[in-house]
């Protein structure tokens, strides 16, 4: 099976891209950082390390301190796929990201797009 490219992307080359959409749906940098803390457990510092480091994106998941058991119960179709029957667990991650970052530019609250309620 052939490596999906964003495996290999820098993770700093995507997340200005997620600030980006957020931004121009009102949605604020410190959201976005409060999504992946909260997917990944990295804390804000780990998260600017990783950045610095320009850590590939497969990295950046493999080295996540943390990972919130509550992202099995985010669900949906990012770029035609259902997140949950995604069986490859690196993509399954960067996917899980995707789809919440989707869901702050559309304008949901954080506390459902952080299933807390």
């Amino acid at each position: 099976m052939v490596r999906p490219r964003i495996f290999g992307t820098s993770f700093a080359d995507v997340y200005p891209l997620y600030v980006a959409k957020a931004g121009r749906k009102g949605r604020t940098r410190a959201e976005v950082d409060e999504i992946i803390r909260w997917l990944t457990g990295y804390s804000r510092q780990d998260l600017e390390e990783q950045l610095a480091k320009q850590a590939d994106f497969e990295t950046f998941i493999a080295e996540a301190p943390e990972p919130n058991p509550a992202r099995a119960l985010v669900k949906g179709v990012v770029c035609g796929v259902r997140v949950e029957e995604i069986e490859d667990p690196v993509m399954r991650e960067i996917r899980y990201l995707d789809k919440l970052i989707d869901e702050l530019a559309r304008g949901k609250a954080m506390e459902k797009i952080l299933r807390k309620g």
